[in-house]
């Protein structure tokens, strides 16, 4: 009877609760593993004790992130890691996307502003490239989850924009600066989540960014979250994000997170490979194929 940890953080302030682990720890028993919920940082745990570690809720690693990597190091030494920490590693820093970009994968256009850095913003008599005059960018983490430290602004709020990559330089996270992809507004976000190399089902919510709304403010990071059934055009371009991964194959999960380009083409917005929620709630019949997943690997 093989042994799983399903990893998750402990709770606290400004962290999400996962409401699915409850039910996915009694799934994988009912399969016939040994299963239980482990928070990563648990000085008691004894990882070696088990037959495979999935990642599924760290959801406060964002802000430890430095902590969170060596311990999926050590984790990985001692037990099988899915993902692996090489993947979590790679995935934990947004500049992945620039790695995506030069291998051919649509993705939203993005400039990076590292501490000791000044930004380039767009202000009345100054725009970026890629961004059309007057334009709307958002201002955001490279280590971050849950549209934390995120925020959408005009060129007139130059200078709070300012104000808030000093504070992240100042917390020790580099900057990225993105337009404003206005398809968001229109077709929404569309989440695919593989599970086990095979697409497990897609979801689609709106916005998140509201205009004037403070980067240090508390978010909803899923709004409106329905079912979705992916395009033809969208799943080419997820698997052709998840082809592009540096240890693609040792991929147990992924989520792509993808909007419509002012072409109306799918790019993508984000790679999910660390700890995806999976929304087993709005998709209740994935659960069987997301444990099936887990005990084959295990």
């Amino acid at each position: 009877m093989p042994r799983v940890a399903l990893v998750t953080c402990r709770p606290g302030p400004g962290v999400a609760v996962d409401r699915d682990l409850p039910g996915l720890v009694e799934a994988v028993r009912a399969a016939g593993a040994e299963a239980e919920a482990v928070a990563w940082d648990d000085p008691g745990a004894d990882w070696a004790s088990f037959d495979l570690a999935v990642i599924r809720s760290t959801w406060d690693y964002s802000w430890r992130s430095a902590e969170f990597l060596a311990w999926a190091g050590e984790c990985g030494s001692l037990t099988r890691l899915a993902n692996p920490a090489e993947v979590v590693r790679w995935n934990a820093d947004k500049r992945y996307l620039g790695e995506l970009a030069a291998a051919g994968v649509p993705t939203v256009p993005t400039r990076y502003v590292a501490p000791g850095e000044t930004p380039e913003l767009p202000r009345e008599e100054e725009y970026l490239e890629h961004l059309p005059r007057e334009g709307e960018y958002v201002v955001k983490p490279t280590s971050g989850a849950g549209a934390r430290f995120a925020a959408r602004y005009t060129p007139d709020d130059h200078d709070t924009a300012v104000r808030q990559i000093a504070r992240m330089h100042a917390e020790g996270f580099t900057a990225m600066v993105q337009p404003y992809v206005r398809g968001i507004d229109v077709s929404g976000e569309r989440a695919l989540q593989f599970f086990g190399g095979r697409l497990l089902h897609a979801s689609r919510k709106g916005p998140v960014l509201a205009p004037g709304t403070a980067y240090d403010a508390e978010k909803v990071a899923h709004p409106g979250l329905t079912a979705w059934q992916p395009t033809e055009a969208e799943l080419a371009t997820a698997e052709k994000a998840l082809a592009a991964v540096p240890g693609s194959e040792e991929l147990l999960y992924a989520r792509v997170d993808l909007v419509d380009g002012d072409d109306g083409q799918p790019c993508v917005m984000e790679l999910e490979l660390v700890e995806p929620n999976l929304f087993l709630s709005l998709h209740t019949g994935s659960v069987d194929g997301v444990v099936a997943a887990i005990l084959e690997r295990a």
